[in-house]
């Protein structure tokens, strides 16, 4: 079993994952070798919470283009993490204010 820092790299702040709260649902990029239940128990574990479904997906790096050199490069790919906490459970960290 990995540690908690591991497994859950960051947050995701988009206009997307702000809406998913209002569903108790938030998003985290993750390791990319990282399980759905690795993540169930890190988030468990940082945050108190109870986790009910946790949906995983890999997101491809969009291509950028660099306009000095003429050349093609990409972003890197990441793995995220939807977890949806159970009814009355919150995260502080993504309070709106």
């Amino acid at each position: 079993m990995r540690d908690a820092e591991q497994v859950l790299l960051r947050p995701v702040v988009s206009e997307k994952s702000y809406g998913l709260m209002d569903h108790d649902a938030y998003v985290f990029v993750v390791a990319p070798d990282a399980t759905k239940i690795e993540v169930r128990k890190a988030v468990e574990e940082v945050f108190g919470v109870r986790v009910t479904k946790v949906n995983t997906y890999n997101r491809k790096g969009k291509r950028r283009r660099n306009r000095k050199a003429n050349t093609f490069g990409h972003r890197p790919d990441t793995k995220r993490a939807v977890v949806t906490l159970a009814a009355g459970d919150r995260i502080d960290l993504f309070e709106k204010s």
